[in-house]
């Protein structure tokens, strides 16, 4: 079998975001079940056109060229081509390759109101939000998802929102993110909680440097960093003497440890952002018995393995959960549905199964 997966970023090259983590994690772990994989993706600055990551092949195109990217579908003449999420990609792999399979999986659908929210606080600048808009949301990657072999989503909260959004006639199918699940952690003696997330705008990671000046005897560790290098920089000139606050930056979780390790340390992971899909640090977190403290709530995990704080009180949500140890109770009860519904192996034999079956059907109407 031969995979192609198809994506707007691959984590390496300095794109690092959770699409970008999924599709390099899927490739490295297809890989060593003995599949080839491909992965084509928009060629970001320091990247060769034709590249080896984790044992797989990424072939890049020049983003101002993106049909360029219909020969680089044709050369990987793969069975199964993956949309890791709905993209112009998308579109043009059935194009070249329309009698082959295509599959896509949706992990943050964008309607009217998400997009909306992206343009009045980017990540970047509004430009770029308009540019993803286009590349990611037009009538042509509307019309290719819905004309799928299989569609997916990462999230059960997800499939109303992905049908209504596509124009689907039946309900995706729930494909879980694979998460790698360590044997065992060591909690921190001392109350210790994380951001793992941008700096973005959007994430509002503001809440989370103003949390700790008013907890004094928890430690804070935020990692990552802003696309945008000015708000960045605001933001480490302001916090950064918080004497209970460590500012990691970006952490490459595929080179370094310090990632798992800050999980397995930390009590509580604190979500600020406005709005999110099911993110992979809420999976990460789950997975190394971390309780959820959030604003947001995608498939219940705040609600149901730490605290939902929907009014913006996280002093109120933060007390708590750390009062009578109740972040305890409430990250076993998230690694125990992490573990069971996302493990690694777990999601790679089903991806593995969808796709056999998959190539077991009739190609999709023309």
């Amino acid at each position: 079998m031969k995979v192609c997966l198809i994506s707007v970023e691959i984590f390496a090259w300095g794109k690092y975001g959770g699409f970008g983590k999924a599709t390099r994690t899927i490739g490295r772990e297809l890989v060593k079940r003995g599949i080839e994989v491909f992965a084509v993706v928009p060629r970001r600055l320091g990247q060769k056109s034709v590249e080896k990551l984790d044992g797989f092949t990424v072939l890049s195109f020049t983003p101002h060229f993106p049909f360029s990217a219909m020969k680089l579908f044709k050369e990987c003449d793969a069975d199964i081509y993956h949309s890791c999420e709905p993209s112009f990609g998308t579109y043009l792999a059935m194009k070249a390759m329309p009698h082959k399979k295509h599959l896509v999986t949706c992990r943050d659908p964008r309607d009217f109101q998400d997009w909306k929210m992206e343009f009045e606080l980017p990540s970047l600048n509004k430009l770029q939000v308009i540019h993803n808009y286009i590349y990611e949301n037009n009538f042509l990657v509307k019309r290719s998802v819905r004309r799928m072999n299989g569609v997916y989503t990462t999230a059960k909260y997800l499939v109303p929102k992905v049908r209504s959004i596509y124009g689907l006639d039946v309900d995706p199918v729930f494909l879980p993110t694979p998460v790698v699940i360590p044997e065992k952690v060591v909690k921190s003696e001392t109350p210790t909680v994380c951001y793992v997330a941008r700096l973005d705008r959007r994430k509002r990671p503001e809440i989370f440097f103003d949390l700790a000046k008013k907890f004094p005897d928890v430690q804070f560790i935020a990692v990552g960093k802003s696309r945008d290098g000015k708000w960045d920089s605001y933001l480490r000139g302001k916090y950064s003497r918080t004497p209970n606050l460590q500012m990691t930056g970006f952490v490459d979780q595929f080179t370094s440890n310090l990632h798992t390790q800050i999980l397995e340390k930390s009590w509580i992971m604190i979500n600020t952002a406005t709005r999110e899909g099911l993110a992979n640090s809420f999976l990460e977190a789950s997975a190394h018995r971390c309780a959820i403290l959030s604003f947001v709530d995608p498939d219940g995990f705040a609600t149901e393995f730490g605290h939902r704080v929907p009014d913006d009180d996280f002093v109120k949500g933060l007390n708590y959960l750390l009062e009578k140890n109740r972040w305890e109770e409430q990250g076993q009860k998230g690694y125990q549905y992490v573990n069971e519904h996302f493990e690694l192996n777990r999601s790679i034999d089903k991806h593995l199964n969808h796709y056999r079956e998959t190539l077991e059907k009739q190609s999709p109407g023309k």
